[in-house]
């Protein structure tokens, strides 16, 4: 077999939805989202995610892009979109100019909770996208991208733990000036919320070179920057996290993995 049909992405690649959904019943973990279709291209797609998040209100200080073209910047070729717009406005999450860019990244295809745009265009270059449903409203002055990583509830990614080093001088310092930091953005207009954004972004820069020793961007959410007081620590790390929903019942995980998690 080939690299391409033993990799887990790749043998994703191979199987359908229905496939996958049984596998996933069989586990006892949510098996499929509902409702959101194929628009264009009618393709199998997998890859690590990258996700971007709308909102119906301007962010202060936010920098004036076009939606989601950071997302198509911090993806690596093969990798998927994953769009989040459920503010309830009738406006496209995405479009042909994103459907031309991500095609020349290499990206596999986009996934859209929420309307998208220019479905014919799309279809013509074979790009897959896959929406709730299509629309001809733009997002103009209608969506916004929310400009900081969402930090609790709606992510279920992060970066390789082992790419991270924790005994690092000052890492427990930045972070606690970074909380509090963003706590004044939130409060913050103008001038200051623009100073105060610029701050912020050079700081997870500099915690995230600490501990990855490295100068790069993660596109999803962090714990490891953002909550580095904690993971800097000796023995760092969170003794409880609390989620919702439950990806697996606490029945059902087995008497030794429970017990080592209450260790």
């Amino acid at each position: 077999m080939t690299t391409e049909t033993t990799e887990p992405v790749g043998r994703l690649r191979n199987l359908d939805s229905c496939a996958v959904s049984d596998a996933l019943d069989a586990l006892g973990l949510p098996s499929a989202v509902t409702g959101i279709t194929a628009q264009s291209a009618k393709k199998r797609i997998a890859g690590n995610v990258v996700t971007v998040k709308l909102v119906d209100k301007k962010i202060e200080g936010a920098p004036v892009r076009h939606l989601c073209t950071a997302a198509i910047e911090a993806a690596q070729a093969g990798d998927v979109l994953v769009i989040e717009q459920r503010t309830g406005i009738d406006a496209a999450a995405w479009g042909g100019v994103l459907s031309n860019a991500a095609q020349v990244a290499g990206i596999s295809g986009v996934v859209v909770d929420g309307p998208a745009r220019d479905i014919d265009e799309a279809a013509e270059l074979g790009f897959p996208v896959y929406a709730r449903n299509s629309t001809a409203r733009t997002a103009r002055g209608r969506i916004y991208e929310l400009d900081f990583n969402i930090e609790t509830g709606d992510s279920l990614l992060s970066p390789n733990p082992s790419a991270y080093v924790f005994d690092v001088t000052g890492a427990i310092e930045k972070a606690d000036a970074l909380a509090l930091k963003k706590e004044a953005y939130l409060e913050a207009t103008g001038d200051s919320a623009r100073e105060l954004r610029a701050g912020i972004k050079a700081e997870e820069a500099e915690i995230r070179k600490l501990l990855r020793r490295q100068n790069d961007e993660v596109g999803s959410v962090d714990f490891r920057v953002h909550f580095a007081s904690v993971f800097a620590r000796k023995n760092g790390g969170f003794d409880i996290v609390l989620a919702n929903p439950p990806y697996v019942r606490q029945e059902e995980i087995e008497k030794k993995s429970k017990a080592k998690m209450l260790d």
